[in-house]
């Protein structure tokens, strides 16, 4: 673990994984040092608006053990026909089917979001279950598109340039301005998807 100051107001903590970084966004915000934002990354926590000594002095009292948030699930209804559905069964060596049936009976956790407004990393992909990233990544994919990439799970929230490889499309909305919570699937959201009926 390491702390990298960034200005007199905020800090970067930096640990070894997503799971980790989670789990310590989740004690900070519960019972650690009074930020004005802590915002989960892939290695990194970001503590904004608080002295970087005061994060330094609270960390020892974290416990790596601590678990990341659990949130409420949030059911995803998902039709599975997207145009890389067939190169992720070909990569786990089963049919398209098999690949649906184990994706629907998975629950996964969005542990921070990034890369666009309401676009949520979801773990819990097996690791025998990673998959690579598309070698030249399109230019567009479509909102809505639910995709794989290594051990991550994504749905893009808007219409943007992507590499990951998408099995399938979703209504749901993941990104609204407009009410209190903004990104439907926060930190610590448990997700499971299902076939659209």
């Amino acid at each position: 673990m390491n702390l990298v100051r960034v200005g007199a107001r905020a800090c970067l903590v930096e640990v070894e994984d997503a799971v980790t970084a989670a789990s310590l966004a989740t004690w900070a915000r519960e019972s650690g040092p009074a930020a004005d934002e802590i915002v989960p990354a892939a290695t990194t926590v970001l503590f904004d608006g608080v002295d970087p000594a005061e994060v330094a002095a609270a960390l020892p009292h974290w416990s790596r053990d601590a678990p990341p948030a659990r949130g409420p699930v949030v059911r995803v209804p998902v039709t599975y026909d997207g145009p890389d559905l067939e190169a992720v069964a070909a990569h786990w060596g089963c049919s398209a089917d098999e690949v649906v049936a184990l994706h629907t009976s998975l629950e996964l956790v969005a542990l921070f979001s990034g890369f666009a407004p309401g676009f949520s990393y979801l773990s819990g992909l097996p690791a025998e279950r990673s998959v690579p990233r598309l070698e030249s990544p399109r230019a567009r994919v479509a909102p809505g598109s639910v995709a794989l990439a290594d051990t991550w799970c994504g749905i893009y929230p808007s219409a943007s340039p992507g590499g990951w490889l998408v099995v399938g499309t979703t209504d749901v909305v993941l990104w609204d301005a407009d009410l209190p919570q903004p990104a439907l699937l926060a930190p610590g959201t448990r997700v499971r998807f299902e076939v659209a009926g």
